[in-house]
């Protein structure tokens, strides 16, 4: 039941409410200890061997992917195999005993410069390993454009996609990047999931519960 739909009640409607909800449905605060994300594969023409890294936040509220070449562009003579790049990130997040995560917000960050009339898609999904439920999201941008660009994806508590409890499963990122040179081929355009100086990172936000009792 949505917190929404009971404080019309009352106090004692909210209170049966909340008292109704299994204790492991409920948000927790962060786990105790470190939680570590490690990169098992990496595939894909917008992230070579060794030009990605990850890192999980001290407090276990998110971990970062940094890019430092992930670009693709379109006109001026550029190839056209250049003008699509992804990249597909398998990642190992060890957990704390008895709680279990899930990707509650994505901050996609970068670097574009549309020629008039050039256009640029960032898209992006992420699944764990054996599971159907797939989070997808698309985001599009319009020349002229020079300068940098911002993108985030938030879930709703109830639509969120939890990894299964007791289990280590691979965490599966997707990103895309696209460039259409539009009405002028002879224009350079590009976009980039990195800044110019290669120092920014997509941060992934995460939601915890506690895991039901063995």
């Amino acid at each position: 039941m949505a917190l929404r739909h009971v404080l019309g009640g009352g106090t004692l409607a909210l209170a049966a409410a909340l008292t109704a909800i299994p204790a492991q449905a409920q948000p927790v605060a962060n786990p105790p200890g470190q939680i570590t994300v490690q990169v098992q594969t990496v595939n894909g023409s917008g992230c070579r061997q060794g030009s990605t890294s990850v890192a999980a936040a001290e407090d276990n509220t998110a971990f970062t992917v940094t890019y430092s070449d992930y670009l693709a562009q379109a006109g001026a003579g550029s190839n056209p195999i250049n003008s699509r790049k992804n990249c597909q990130l398998g990642l190992r997040v060890h957990v704390p005993q008895g709680f279990t995560y899930a990707i509650a917000r994505a901050d996609f960050r970068g670097f574009a410069y549309l020629q008039p009339g050039a256009s640029a898609l960032e898209r992006a999904s992420y699944y764990f390993q054996g599971m159907s439920q797939t989070t997808r999201s698309t985001h599009q941008f319009t020349g002229p454009l020079f300068d940098n660009w911002q993108a985030s994806d938030e879930t709703d508590y109830a639509s969120l996609v939890w990894a299964p409890c007791g289990e280590e499963r691979t965490l599966n990122i997707n990103t895309e990047l696209r460039v259409n040179a539009g009405s002028d081929p002879q224009g350079l355009s590009f976009i980039a999931m990195d800044s110019t100086d290669g120092s920014v990172s997509t941060k992934y936000h995460l939601e915890w519960k506690e895991c039901p009792a063995a």
